[in-house]
């Protein structure tokens, strides 16, 4: 088989049976589009490090939530909150960050009702991908966050929730909670159907970039922006309409140890 038919063959392979341990599995507990969102972004800031930390964060806070995330959020703050009583620190995530990143979620929610309607202010289906739709939603999120805190700087631990493709991150977090939005299909929700799959980037992480590499995929070293572009512009020569596609796939045969 040539490189097209063995992700094709992968892409098929991996069905929403398969889905777990992927963060992905938390989005999936939901039928609401609003409960899909809300959880989706929340699993997408904490998706870094160890899978079973990831899991066990993500269920720690779904559990509190009682199954209602979207009630929860917009209600967050308004009441004795039950969250207040977890250890909610996560890697590099201190309490305070996961407090203030929860506090901000409440407020978006609320004045925007779906984080789509904010995320659309900055979409411009005229850019190639949303490299600066992502830029400007981060910072639009950090400004929010000073704004509350009345600093001017932030956490190291925010800063990492809301990465820019300016600076050169390959912004994994926020590509994959676009990829789970965006895209339409057994494991993503095509929620956000204004945007087209063509303009998503793939998540990389040194995880991805090394199987990528090895598929030759990419030529570059270091995990960034660029590499991430380039590795969708080889992925748009087997399916220039949804390249993103293959993200799963490639993703889980590292994870599971298979051979492509």
């Amino acid at each position: 088989m040539n490189l097209k038919q063995k992700l094709d063959y992968h892409y098929k392979a991996f069905g929403k049976s398969q889905i777990s341990p992927d963060p992905l599995q938390f989005l999936h507990l939901f039928s609401d589009e609003r409960d899909i969102e809300t959880v989706g972004f929340i699993a997408s800031v904490f998706a870094y490090g160890n899978v079973t930390q990831i899991n066990n964060t993500l269920n720690k806070i779904i559990l509190t939530m009682e199954n209602r995330p979207y009630d929860f959020m917009i209600n967050f703050g308004k009441r004795s909150n039950p969250i207040q009583s977890l250890d909610l620190k996560h890697r590099f995530y201190t309490e305070a960050d996961v407090k203030l990143f929860l506090s901000l979620l409440n407020k978006i929610l609320k004045k925007y009702e779906m984080l789509k309607n904010l995320f659309l202010r900055f979409y411009n289906s005229s850019e190639p991908n949303l490299k600066n739709s992502i830029a400007n939603f981060s910072k639009y999120l950090l400004e929010k966050i000073k704004e509350e805190r009345e600093v001017d700087k932030i956490s190291p631990g925010i800063k990492f929730m809301f990465p820019t493709p300016d600076s050169g991150s390959a912004c994994k977090r926020m590509n994959l909670f676009l990829r789970w939005m965006v895209r339409k299909d057994e494991l993503d929700f095509g929620i956000w159907s204004e945007i087209p799959a063509n303009k998503l980037i793939i998540p990389v992480d040194t995880h991805v970039a090394r199987i990528c590499r090895t598929l030759k995929l990419t030529k570059r070293k270091n995990v960034s922006w660029i590499m991430a572009e380039e590795i969708n512009e080889n992925l748009k020569k087997f399916d220039p309409v949804d390249p993103v596609k293959y993200d799963f796939a490639i993703c889980h045969i590292g994870m599971r140890k298979l051979k492509f």
